[in-house]
């Protein structure tokens, strides 16, 4: 027997016979790794092999590859057969969509997001951040034919995104320091800011005029513009932003929605549950 052969038998032997505690606490720790395994692939938008998500984990691919195919199943797993990759299920958008209901984002920010787009002709993004990213709670796309491709449950980059970069600049300061020293700088296109001392110094200038910009940063083609929603702290929960592609405004004329996205962002902070 190889030595991989030997470790794949002794996974699957601690897997099968339970710790002393019994089958509840077994299934109980089961349970853990599977929503340990959900909140990995939130952070890989493109989804990940079981051998990549198995590494991450620090489970032994047996467990992993079973716990995948019992996600796959009930729906809170994808798997992609061509690229051998897992991404988030439909049904984890789903209970997403019932959290933000139930916390009042969606039903409330709509007819707000709906307003700005009527103004703007362009499409209105309202995110929080989740971790290193920011995670689009609710968008209303303009009348346009082109459309914004970041939806309601979309995790995308903090650092290429005006409302990545509006959470970053409005955290906490303890958090921001942190995120400003921590954050993954990964080059989605060329124009993304990926050395560590542009990004602080972007960061400082979106603090000193109150909004962010983004151009081509984070999608060839597209530009945006964010402020944030603030609390009674002066703390940013969440963030909106109009987005265009760059053959219809200029960077000019898109930060002249500036004002009309801020007094949208003061009326969401006081109707919102701020998190």
């Amino acid at each position: 027997m190889s030595v991989n052969q030997a470790t794949a038998s002794e996974d699957v032997a601690a897997d099968e016979n339970p710790p002393k505690g019994g089958r509840s606490g077994e299934r109980t720790d089961m349970v853990g790794k599977a929503l340990g395994l959900l909140v990995l692939l939130g952070d890989e938008p493109r989804g990940a092999s079981a051998a990549d998500i198995s590494r991450r984990a620090q489970l032994p691919f047996s467990t992993t590859y079973r716990l995948l195919g019992s996600l796959t199943r009930d729906g809170f797993v994808d798997y992609e057969p061509d690229g051998r990759r897992y991404h988030l299920g439909l049904r984890i958008f789903q209970l997403g969509q019932r959290v933000s209901n139930h916390h009042g984002f969606a039903g409330t920010a709509l007819p707000v997001l709906r307003r700005v787009t009527e103004q703007t002709g362009e499409a209105t993004i309202l995110s929080v951040r989740d971790g290193h990213h920011h995670l689009t709670v609710n968008k209303v796309d303009g009348p346009q034919m082109f459309r914004v491709t970041s939806d309601p449950g979309h995790l995308g980059s903090l650092s290429t995104t005006a409302v990545g970069k509006a959470l970053v600049a409005f955290a906490e300061d303890a958090e921001r320091e942190k995120l400003l020293a921590e954050l993954p700088l990964e080059p989605l296109t060329e124009k993304s800011i990926t050395d560590r001392d542009a990004f602080r110094a972007d960061i400082e200038l979106v603090r000193r005029r109150g909004y962010a910009v983004m151009d081509e940063e984070n999608e060839l083609g597209m530009r945006a513009v964010a402020v944030p929603l603030l609390n009674h702290q002066g703390y940013a929960f969440a963030s909106l932003a109009t987005a265009v592609p760059v053959f219809r405004l200029s960077l000019e004329a898109l930060v002249a929605h500036v004002p009309l996205l801020q007094e949208a962002a003061a009326e969401l902070a006081a109707r919102l549950p701020q998190r």
